[in-house]
């Protein structure tokens, strides 16, 4: 029984993809020991070849002092498949020299079981190969220090996390240790290999798939296919040798497209491209059957990012495109990295749909291997670029890092025990995406889809975030459930006391494992804290108000009307009343409109009832202030509505910044909070109307109020034994 066949019969090969290197060819050449010194030894040439197609200035006597050290440490160790042991670290070293890695990574992965399996130290490596190599090996071996028992699984994967975020070439080198692994775990008992694969697909999947490393992760998933789940793995063999004797029309439409773009003068490298097993797979379930263009998809490999553009402008010029395949992962690309642009054709002979993706070469290589195509991230010059930032003594900071592996560093070192790690990491890695949130002062950051306002605020701030009281989300107030979308433009808002902390309810919208466990902590070491006071009445409506003041000048009565300034209208012996929809007091521009008995109504000229009373035929009346004299100051009343995130002791803050203006307060109301949001009703009394600017200015400075207005309706008036 093998990993490729739990059962019976070869492996299907699949159109297109290239034969892995025959390792036993490797193996005779290991047993013949080392070359001569200086000389690059047999074992490796096929090794040195495809690492210098990659990088062909590259120095191999690293390689082959580290190949060197490594047959003579690991001589006389078998594998359980009977092969000299040696050939795992050359197996691991290919896959990641197919992949563009470069050489340091390549030495280290020669390298990567000496300190633990052999008398090797780790220092003897260091001062052979240097500190970069020493530190890639040390983080290898890290991570097998511990057994993948059940037990052991939470505390593997944490250190893991740790090795991988200070360089992410140590994740590269495990992730091509458990491939060949993968492919070699035939020799193993049953029980044993589901165990493995339940591993593999649970967490080194979904991280290959984070990393980018398509090439790995694809052949990972088909191996893992093949053993936890043998029956459909056999039924989708069965599907391919089906359509395998079937026309295909991929190389039809490729050529087409070939055709078009020479009259187009573009120059375009196509591919049809198979699709691994697991991929049709779920085109199948998908689909319910599967046609010949199903079973892989047409590749256009062009130079430039603008070529990719005019690509697709001439493939859905001259074929028949399917809108709803477009997407453009090159404007926006995914979280992993990965660029592309993707659409839908239809066939010009068959009618058949076929699935192309547009990417320049570079894309290509980084949509293939992820991190690993883009080299030594600690270069000179990447170090030079951002030594500001990196100024931290014993920190490597990685510029290739994407943004959910630096998330899951910071919370993993929260987590209070290797339980909680393990099944917080299961979930993150469960997401099926990641969104970019842009931030207002500039800058943007990433978090997994379905990411909530409180997941942003954690990964913006840490513990901090504990004093967040609100947010806006693209210019205006959000409650901190929200569930952010990609491009969304984010402020956070803090409270300015720094002992404020999370409400229970914050579990609920939090998704992300850094802000759970935050909010969890949090709550366990405060466990006699307050809940939130958002500023709420005891009771829903519960109103606060102080006594009201003498009752207004004939022209003024009523809710919200000035008491010594009035109002008069261009019509003779109206009597004049102010609306209560907008509450208008000196200096607004104001109209009026003739209401029943011979009243006009007035209201600011802004107010939404004017341009309705315009639209059905009301004509306007002219009104003008009339005031102690200069006709624009005066005692008035007016009600104003301030919208504030809650917190405690928001109403006190708010009447202070009232009284210090010299507004006297007729009538308060607190609405009842809503998501942490809560809504305050004021009437207020001012000694001069010139003064509400400066008023409303003075309330929008209070810390958590984002939007003063003035309110539609008054506040009834309370006796003070209701308060």
């Amino acid at each position: 029984m093998t990993a490729e066949d739990p059962s019976s019969g070869p492996p299907v090969r699949r159109r297109g993809r290239p034969r892995r290197i025959e390792l036993r060819r490797l193996g005779r050449a290991a047993l013949l020991g080392p070359a001569p010194k200086d000389r690059l030894p047999d074992a490796i040439e096929h090794v040195a070849k495809v690492h210098r197609a990659h990088h062909p200035r590259a120095d191999l006597d690293p390689l082959r002092r580290a190949y060197v050290l490594a047959e003579s440490s690991h001589r006389g160790q078998m594998r359980k498949s009977g092969e000299p042991y040696i050939t795992h670290p050359l197996a691991v070293t290919l896959i990641l020299a197919e992949l563009g890695a470069e050489t340091t990574t390549l030495t280290a992965s020669l390298l990567h079981d000496t300190v633990e399996d052999t008398d090797v130290t780790l220092d003897q490596v260091r001062e052979e190969f240097g500190d970069g190599v020493g530190y890639l090996v040390d983080g290898v071996t890290k991570l097998e220090k511990v057994d993948y028992g059940a037990a052991a699984e939470p505390e593997t994967f944490r250190k893991m996390l740790v090795a991988t975020g200070n360089d992410v070439r140590v994740m590269s080198i495990k992730l091509a240790d458990r491939l060949h692994n993968m492919r070699t775990l035939g020799v193993m008992r049953p029980e044993k290999q589901a165990r493995i694969a339940r591993v593999t697909r649970d967490v080194l999947i979904p991280l290959a798939e984070r990393l980018g490393v398509q090439a790995l992760k694809t052949e990972l998933e088909d191996l893992v296919f093949a053993i936890l789940h043998p029956e459909e793995y056999q039924l989708t063999r069965a599907l391919l040798l089906d359509q395998a004797e079937r026309p295909d029309p991929l190389p039809a439409i490729a050529e087409d497209v070939r055709s078009v773009l020479r009259e187009a003068g573009i120059a375009a490298e196509v591919r049809v491209r198979p699709r691994h097993l697991v991929s049709v797979h779920r085109v199948h379930r998908k689909r319910g059957e599967l046609g010949g263009a199903d079973l892989g998809r047409i590749m256009v490999l062009v130079s430039e990012d603008a070529d990719c553009y005019a690509v697709l402008g001439e493939l859905h010029t001259c074929f028949t495109p399917v809108i709803s395949e477009f997407k453009d992962f090159i404007a926006v690309p995914k979280f992993n990295l990965y660029q592309s642009l993707h659409t839908g054709v239809v066939g010009r002979r068959g009618g058949e749909v076929a699935e192309v993706l547009i990417r320049t070469h570079q894309m290509h290589r980084v949509a293939e291997a992820g991190v690993i195509a883009l080299g030594n991230p600690y270069a000179a010059t990447a170090e030079a670029e951002g030594s500001a930032e990196r100024a931290q003594e014993g920190e490597r900071a990685d510029p290739t890092r994407p943004g959910w592996l630096s998330r899951l560093l910071a919370w993993q070192q929260s987590a209070p025990d290797p339980d909680t790690f393990w099944s917080s990491l299961r979930d993150d890695l469960a997401q099926d995406g990641e969104i970019t949130v842009f931030r207002t002062g500039g800058g943007a950051f990433g978090l997994p889809a379905g990411a909530s306002c409180v997941d942003a605020a954690y990964a913006l701030h840490g513990e901090a975030a504990h004093a967040c009281i609100g947010a806006r989300v693209n210019g205006r107030l959000a409650a901190l459930s929200t569930v952010l979308a990609d491009g969304d433009t984010l402020q956070l808002l803090l409270a300015p006391d720094a002992a404020a902390g999370p409400s229970p309810e914050w579990l609920e919208h939090a998704r992300t494992p850094g802000a759970r466990i935050s909010i969890r902590g949090w709550l366990a070491a405060h466990p006699d804290a307050p809940l939130a006071d958002f500023g709420a009445p005891a009771g829903p409506g519960q109103e606060y108000a102080t006594e009201p003041g003498p009752a207004g000048e004939a022209a003024g009565k009523g809710p919200g009307h000035s008491r010594a300034v009035a109002a008069v209208a261009d019509m003779p012996e109206a009597t004049v009343r102010f609306a209560g929809c907008c509450t208008p007091v000196p200096p607004d521009s104001v109209t009026g409109f003739a209401v029943r008995g011979g009243a006009v109504t007035v209201h600011r000229t802004q107010c939404p009832a004017v341009a309705r009373m315009q639209v059905a035929g009301r004509h306007p009346v002219g009104v003008s202030w009339r005031g102690r004299g200069d006709g624009t100051s005066g005692d008035c009343r007016v009600t104003l509505l301030a919208e504030a995130l809650g917190r405690p002791t928001l109403l006190a803050d708010l009447t202070e910044a009232i009284a210090t203006e010299g507004a006297a307060i007729v009538a308060a109301a607190v609405e009842p909070p809503r998501e942490q949001t809560v809504r305050h009703t004021y009437t207020l009394e001012l000694p001069d109307a010139a003064r509400l600017p400066a008023l409303m200015r003075a309330m929008l400075k209070v810390p958590g109020v984002y939007d003063v207005t003035r309110a539609q309706r008054a506040v009834t008036a309370v006796p003070r034994n209701r308060v």
